[in-house]
């Protein structure tokens, strides 16, 4: 059996001053593909996550909208993520 898995997580460090957004790939339990916002780009880690990095990289709309996803998803739902 075959598996796909995304998570996609925001770590807050002292509140909203600093806050990194991480989305990550896996396929049989291997992480293939990370975007790390601290980095601000896609990483692969195995041969097909590297070619699927590349082709992310270089579409600037869908890496406008993942850069942005610190402020759009991590910091607008920062009261939903924190008790």
């Amino acid at each position: 059996v075959f598996q796909h898995m995304f998570k996609a997580e925001c770590q807050f460090i002292n509140g909203t001053e600093k806050v990194r957004f991480v989305q990550r790939y896996f396929y049989n339990r291997l992480q293939d593909v990370m975007f790390d916002s601290d980095v601000g780009h896609y990483v692969g880690f195995t041969p097909y996550g590297e070619e699927t990095a590349r082709y992310w990289n270089s579409d600037p709309e869908g890496m406008e909208d993942t850069r942005a996803a610190v402020d759009t998803y991590c910091r607008h739902n920062y009261e939903v993520f924190t008790p």
